[in-house]
């Protein structure tokens, strides 16, 4: 038996995560240096999982097969495509930066007592350090997990797992810049985090239905051996009952995604949680929705997709203007990221649902490139937060004057979100534009406008908070300490370096892509060509 690679990747976050909770409640640090080390260890499996997957071989690999529910034809099943080999790899690459970032995010502090312990008696009644990092490793043990299943029913499982470590992590360990006081802030935090818990759980649920029809009418759980059945003609479903799973399973991914009208938990979400859980929401979380619309719409109802398209580029297209004009309107640096990111995911929507090479391949490089960009832009942005205290905008001015390159690595993070040629998502967006035009040359047109406004409040935003005359309250700000330069730096090399070499991508995601493609049956428009006279 080869050794299980897969199993071991997701295993080692969620056995670190047990480990690190159980650190005595007064070995705080111990519990951050077990907590990072961990996830540099996964780090270290999911780039061997990377060195080992070759893009012209079998489109599972690795592969890992065991019974689970014998009864039910429930397999402990998992293999990885280039797709997923590219989201393990960005999902690892994040965790340490959020560790590092996050490191004294739950630190007791005065604001402790409001929770119902007295100051002196927090480390002895509430871990809150061991807590947190401990919900980071479980939510990344599984999301790893969730991009490596090929089980439907497992996939299920760890989509609806992952919720809970979440909620703790929006509700338990909010934002300490809040306006109003502790109560209200503790109030904010709730709301936030019910909201994303119901939302999810009622896209979960209506999923739950489509699971148990798929297996109803496919009599397993196995996402390969369905998809070839479907593919060889051994196995057909009724046009009205594909069309009905898919809307089931596609409700889901798109609350998780988040797809307009189904984005409203996001703001709320990402504006209460410290920036690290922020990242992990947007840049690591939100991923699996978008990377399932490719795994299981498209491959397991491909005519229901096609049906589907109009319907949903639409959606996509409202939610890359809406979101983009929502965010320029924005007060709280924090709700103006989220709303970028609502933009954002239209874009990764509507490249895969485009139903061209370019679209998917630069949707699935758009996953990975907006979780880096996001990643920079957010975490730099709770530095300065945390130093001022507060998230509104028109709290800052002129922070480039008292901390340079503070204000020069936001920059960078900004110019990326607008997809400044150069920079990593520039490469996605073009792919996604170039793939929508091909199909769509319409819907193509209306998401560029998109990228104006991506300029418009990337650039408000920094001039607002730092340029112009510097505010007594930020006058004293230090710029960035070492810890939050080797969080931000390799962040900001990774940016460039995709952004003009995007090669390494590339390679492992297009065969997936092709593979997707032969799925739902469709090929790359034609350009058409006059005929010379």
């Amino acid at each position: 038996m080869s050794f299980p690679l897969l199993t071991v990747t997701a295993a080692v976050p969620a056995v670190g995560a047990i480990l690190t909770a159980a650190v005595p409640a007064a070995r705080r640090t111990a519990a951050k240096w077990l907590a990072l080390l961990v996830s540099l260890a996964t780090l270290v499996l999911a780039g061997l999982v990377f060195a080992r997957f070759e893009p012209g071989g079998e489109r599972y690999q690795l592969t890992e097969s065991y019974a689970w529910i014998k009864d039910f034809g429930v397999r402990y099943e998992l293999g990885v495509d280039g797709i997923g080999v590219a989201l393990i790899a960005l999902t690892a690459l994040l965790i340490p930066f959020v560790i590092l970032a996050g490191w004294h995010d739950a630190d007791p502090s005065p604001s402790s007592s409001s929770r119902g312990y007295p100051k002196d008696r927090v480390d002895k009644r509430w871990r809150p350090t061991q807590g947190f990092f401990a919900l980071i490793l479980m939510v990344e043990a599984m999301v790893i997990l969730s991009f490596e299943a090929t089980d439907v029913f497992l996939f299920y499982i760890l989509f609806e797992a992952m919720l809970i470590p979440m909620y703790f992590l929006i509700g338990g360990f909010g934002d300490r810049a809040h306006a109003g006081s502790d109560e209200n802030a503790a109030a904010q935090r709730s709301y936030a985090a019910v909201k994303f818990l119901l939302y999810n759980l009622v896209g979960g649920l209506i999923m739950l239905a489509a699971v148990i029809g798929l297996y109803v009418v496919a009599g397993n759980f196995s996402l390969t051996e369905i998809a070839g059945a479907r593919a060889n003609g051994s196995l057909e479903i009724a046009t009205s009952t594909e069309r009905w799973l898919f809307l089931g399973f596609f409700f889901a991914f798109a609350v998780k995604a988040p797809l307009w009208p189904l984005h409203t938990w996001l703001p709320n979400a990402m504006g209460e949680a410290t920036a690290p859980v922020a990242v992990l929401i947007t840049a690591v979380v939100d991923k699996v929705g978008t990377f399932a619309m490719l795994r299981f719409c498209l491959g397991l109802f491909p005519e229901a997709s096609k049906w589907a398209t109009p319907m949903i580029v639409v959606l996509a297209l409202i939610s890359i203007v809406y979101g983009a004009l929502v965010a320029v309107g924005q007060r709280d640096i924090k709700r103006l990221v989220a709303y970028a990111s609502i933009s954002h995911f239209g874009f990764i929507i509507l490249g895969i649902f485009a139903m061209t090479s370019q679209g998917q391949s630069g949707a699935t490089l758009y996953m990975v490139n907006h979780g880096i960009s996001t990643a920079a832009l957010m975490l730099v942005a709770g530095f300065l937060i945390s130093r001022r205290g507060s998230r509104l905008i028109a709290d800052y001015g002129g922070v480039q004057k008292v901390a340079p390159v503070l204000a020069g690595t936001f920059l960078i993070g900004g110019l990326a979100t607008l997809s400044l040629p150069g920079l990593a998502p520039f490469v996605s967006e073009f792919l996604v534009l170039v793939g929508t035009f091909a199909r769509y040359p319409v819907a193509g047109v209306i998401a560029t406008t998109g990228i104006v406004l991506a300029a418009l409040y990337t650039l408000v935003l920094y001039q607002r908070t730092m340029t112009g005359p510097v505010k007594e309250e930020v006058r004293r700000l230090p710029d960035l300490r070492p810890r939050e330069l080797a969080v931000v730096v390799p962040l900001i090399a990774l940016l460039i370096l995709l952004g003009v070499f995007p090669k390494p991508l590339t390679d492992v995601v297009n065969p997936a892509v092709r593979h997707t493609m032969s799925d739902v049956q469709q090929k790359d428009p034609q350009p058409e060509v006059e005929a010379a006279k």
